[in-house]
């Protein structure tokens, strides 16, 4: 597969606007509409035939666990502005108010697709054996297993709870699930109104024994209603409903805290209590306990959403089965490199080579592991400094650390406290180093950060020699596998010494007067981006080649859009891939029809960041600069976040970039969807021949980690030029 044919093919016929809407606010998209759109397209991946049914579920499950977290963050902020009579319209004109209404409109039809898209996926997957049962369908052998089920499994954990004046309603806390009950005592037809909270601790679905092959489940809530005897003796049910809650889940810190970490402790505590900003409640429910729990909960009608199906669709993630390897993606192996294997799994001595570009998760992960390893055991190695964004619970990563600092090497962990829904996490990794002796500091107050950056210091001969890893994802051993991010190992004295001068901010404040080959943010990173994009215009203009290519998970800063319109209309070839927001409106005459946009979604996240610009030669160019980032291009990335922004001058990993990621992400057609003039986006049409990047990248060696075999059979799907 070659992508010349498409990146020489001409850009789509543009499409005629009014002015207004070429120099006006709606020239950008808006960011909320944008991320609805997003996972709309994730949903779409759950009616996909092409891909494995338990597969579609967990799309599925995904889909409704980012619109949850949509309302806890971007919903909630809109709400308070609101709330609070805030006007000022965001950068496409709209209002938070107006934004809300919208929004509501939109995620209300999206809740509906999501139950339409279960009903079918039930269907199919009872077809496959697998079966998720209402009460009506149990046998008797069923409820006797379920009777000792409950009792040993269930009944200890559970806390019934009468509402009276005796018993005021419980504080629910976010993505609590309960289920609200009107129940008759039987001797005296006493009401009584009750709560009995799901517990999270407990799995959702109910296991139920069945034939060989075949697979039943029930949903706990069910087993409750069967068993409320037990909970309520002397009493029977008149009605019941279920629901769940979503609340606020913004911190509000103290700028002047003198315990950064104390002062996080008490903010996670006062999040649980956030305003209510969405409730899901089943279909049906009895009004009496409806008005209940609205009045207690203290929301309106706007905040409850009624389901016809299955609440918590989320949880579906439980019923993606091992046991069923038929009804999933073939199984993958990420590649440990050729470079690597050649040096007997050395990564100083393979870093030591040549700069080493890794593409996760078709490398493994487990080498970015293995370098803090080795450097951890590496008597020559004397100091380590590490950031940390997020990581995974019982991470290997800051086991490395930890046994670096217990054998005495300086170690410096640079841990972001402010990393949303991990910060107790790395509360807990950041005392865990503290007890191991590792110096652990926690950046600035008001910005984040997130730059991903590892480096070693070894001592070779009489010099100090020192190896760095800059990445465009987390350290997260377990997101790596389905997150699709670059890793550089380079040993490259400048990027060395910008690596220290970025810790040496982070930790002491003290901006750097210099960076070789680093932008970072909030001091330069923009402005590289703005004068990059700003210099293909000038090529352009020049009438020499002039183009860009960008990967990026997000892009909605106003003033990146607007420099990128004025390169189109220069005359600049601009290709994106932007996984999801996306403020551009691309194909408009005399605004964008030299803007190209996609977005892949597919069996791998897209997460990397980057950046390639023709340099007066256009692409793909030998000659052409070529960036990796840890920064989306959006307001925050680039004035609130610490990110960089890494040049790539290895010509190896240069081509690596450019020839294979860039080029097969832009010529894949299998998971790929074409943005349109108004900001919606139109599957590409899928043929037998579709090309799909994630397969190219299962099946082909990355360019820079080949060892002696040597790189003339790795394919190139963009030749370059020069």
């Amino acid at each position: 597969m070659n992508a010349a044919d498409f990146l020489n093919a001409p850009m789509p016929e543009p499409v005629d606007l009014p002015e207004a809407q070429r120099t006006g606010p709606k020239r950008f998209g808006n960011r909320e509409l944008s991320w609805l759109g997003f996972n709309w397209r994730v949903l779409d991946e759950a009616r996909n035939p092409r891909v494995p049914l338990l597969e579609r579920m967990r799309f599925l499950s995904i889909s409704a666990a980012n619109l949850d977290e949509f309302y806890t963050v971007r919903v909630a902020g809109l709400r308070e502005l609101a709330n609070g009579g805030h006007t000022t319209p965001a950068a496409d004109g709209l209002t938070p108010a107006q934004q809300l209404v919208l929004i509501d409109r939109d995620a209300r039809k999206l809740l509906q697709a999501q139950q339409q898209v279960w009903n079918k996926l039930r269907h199919q997957l009872e077809h496959e054996g697998i079966e998720l049962l209402g009460r009506d369908r149990l046998k008797r052998r069923d409820m006797t297993y379920l009777e000792d089920y409950f009792l040993n499994k269930v009944f200890p954990v559970l806390a019934p709870l009468a509402i009276d004046p005796a018993h005021p309603f419980p504080f629910i806390p976010t993505a609590g699930f309960c289920l609200a009950l009107q129940l008759e005592r039987a001797s005296d037809g006493r009401q009584l109104q009750a709560l009995l909270p799901i517990p999270h601790q407990i799995s959702r679905f109910v296991p139920l024994p069945g034939p060989d092959g075949h697979y039943r489940f029930l949903p706990l809530e069910e087993l409750l209603l069967i068993h409320l005897g037990s909970l309520f003796p002397g009493y029977r049910l008149c009605g019941s409903c279920a629901f769940r809650v979503l609340r606020d889940s913004d911190l509000e810190l103290e700028e002047e805290a003198e315990d950064l970490v104390r002062e996080f402790e008490v903010a996670l505590k006062r999040r649980r209590r956030g305003e209510v900003v969405r409730m899901k409640l089943s279909a049906g429910a009895p009004e009496e306990l409806r008005a209940l729990i609205m009045r207690e909960l203290h929301i309106t009608e706007t905040e409850v959403v009624e389901v016809h199906g299955l609440i918590g669709l989320a949880n579906l993630s439980e019923l993606v089965l091992d046991d069923r390897p038929d009804l999933l993606w073939p199984s993958f192996t990420p590649r440990v490199p050729e470079r690597v294997q050649d040096h007997d799994g050395d990564m100083f001595r393979a870093i030591r080579r040549k700069d080493m570009l890794l593409h996760h998760p078709y490398e493994t992960f487990d080498m970015v592991v293995r370098f803090l390893q080795q450097a951890a055991q590496d008597p020559d190695v004397v100091a380590i400094k590490q950031t940390l964004y997020r990581t995974s619970k019982d991470s290997p990563i800051v086991g490395a650390l930890c046994e670096a600092a217990e054998n005495g090497k300086s170690v410096t962990a640079l841990v972001e406290l402010k990393a949303r829904f991990d910060e107790a996490a790395n509360i807990q990794q950041s005392r865990r180093l503290e007890r191991a002796g590792a110096h652990v500091i926690y950046g600035f107050i008001n910005y984040k950060t997130h730059a991903k950056i590892s480096a070693v210091v070894r001592r070779e001969g009489d010099q100090l020699v020192t190896y760095t890893h800059y990445g465009t994802g987390n350290y997260h051993p377990i997101t790596a596998k389905i997150y699709t991010d670059l890793s550089l190992f380079t040993c490259d004295p400048a990027l060395g010494r910008d690596a220290t001068r970025v810790f040496n901010y982070v930790g002491g404040y003290a901006e750097p007067e210099k960076l070789e080959n680093l932008a970072i943010s909030p001091l330069n990173l923009k402005s590289r981006l703005l004068d990059l994009i700003g210099r293909e215009a000038a090529f352009a203009q020049q009438g020499k080649p002039a183009e860009i290519w960008a990967k990026v998970n997000s892009l909605i800063e106003p003033d990146v859009i607007d420099a990128l319109y004025a390169a189109s209309a220069a005359g600049v070839r601009i290709n994106l891939v932007v996984r999801g927001i996306c403020g551009i409106r691309p194909g408009i005459r005399g605004l964008s029809e030299n803007i190209r946009v996609k977005s892949i979604v597919g069996r791998f996240l897209e997460h990397s960041r980057i950046a390639c610009f023709g340099n007066g030669h256009g692409l793909p160019s030998r000659k052409a600069k070529v960036f990796i980032s840890s920064a989306d291009w959006m307001g925050r990335n680039l004035s609130r976040r610490v990110e960089a922004l890494v040049e790539i001058c290895n010509d190896t990993v240069k081509a690596q970039i450019v020839d294979q990621i860039m080029a097969a992400n832009l010529a894949d057609t299998a998971q790929s969807w074409v943005m349109n003039p108004d900001n919606s986006f139109t599957r590409h049409p899928v043929g037998p021949e579709a090309f799909s990047c994630h397969r190219f990248f299962m099946e082909n060696p990355s360019l820079s980690g080949r060892g002696t075999a040597g790189a003339a059979d790795v394919p190139n799907l963009a030749h370059s030029k020069d």
